[in-house]
């Protein structure tokens, strides 16, 4: 009898330590979780912040560029064309009014080229247009832009269904496109230019292609990024919004830039 007392209270107390046990387990299991859980937001919360931090140094990127783009339109266009109207009012001379009467329709034509370059650059800096058009618009309205330069002919072809992508993100994608088409301006020499946007079920394909001169590809790259400018833009902000960018371009060959862009 009292050997089944002892059993009974041996079974208990084992059945309490494995209870006592399987508990402990349990809250270290719990606890661990909890951690790791607590870890995994903490990284997300990094990463969040850290892209946050990036996005608002592209911005700041993109306004400094901004910035020197309309110095440089001021300078290399507007400014030239004011100047001139000016000397040509300056010198009117009334007596020879021959003369004077094509200065005054001379400084007329470049009083009308200054304002619509202002119009330009005005919708090529307008960032709402992107928020209450798209950026297919916006892309249309640089095209046109670039088109009444008379630099090169120009064309854009939209394939697919265009998705919807947040503001911030077209903007940066416009501003992307701008610097190609900068860099083509600037460097290219080229006659013609055309950009293509494909819609496909996850990601917008952009390719950008001249018919310039070209460049080679190591070098480019390295001037670039010591410069700090150029491609190494465009590449920065593609990586911004968790985009690829792939550059083919040889001397005498001209260029084509491709952009992968996640929806």
């Amino acid at each position: 009898m009292q050997t089944g007392k002892n059993d009974i209270i041996i079974f208990l107390l084992v059945t309490t330590i494995i209870i006592l046990l399987l508990t402990g387990l349990i809250i270290m299991l719990i606890y661990l979780y909890k951690k790791k859980q607590l870890s995994y937001q903490q990284t997300v919360d990094a990463l969040k912040l850290d892209h946050e931090k990036n996005l608002m140094a592209a911005q700041l990127e993109m306004q400094e560029d901004t910035f020197q783009h309309i110095s440089r339109e001021i300078h290399d266009n507007i400014s030239l064309s004011l100047t001139l109207a000016k000397l040509h009012l300056n010198t009117l001379n009334l007596d020879q009014l021959a003369q004077a009467s094509f200065q005054v329709n001379s400084s007329i034509d470049l009083i009308s080229k200054s304002i619509n370059n202002l119009s330009g650059i005005s919708k090529s800096l307008n960032s709402d247009i992107i928020g209450s058009q798209g950026l297919i618009k916006a892309l249309e309205n640089e095209i046109q832009r670039i088109r009444e330069t008379g630099l090169f002919s120009i064309e854009l072809c939209v394939t697919g269904e265009p998705a919807y992508m947040e503001t911030k993100k077209e903007l940066i994608i416009f501003r992307i496109v701008q610097e190609a088409f900068n860099n083509i301006i600037k460097h290219a020499r080229a006659s013609r230019c055309k950009l293509a946007l494909h819609y496909d079920s996850n990601a917008l394909n952009i390719e950008i292609n001249d018919d310039g001169v070209g460049f080679d590809l190591v070098s480019e790259v390295i001037r670039q990024h010591k410069n700090k400018a150029g491609l190494t833009n465009m590449e920065t902000r593609t990586k911004m919004i968790g985009g690829q960018m792939q550059i083919e371009s040889k001397k005498g060959l001209g260029s084509i830039l491709k952009f992968t862009i996640p929806f």
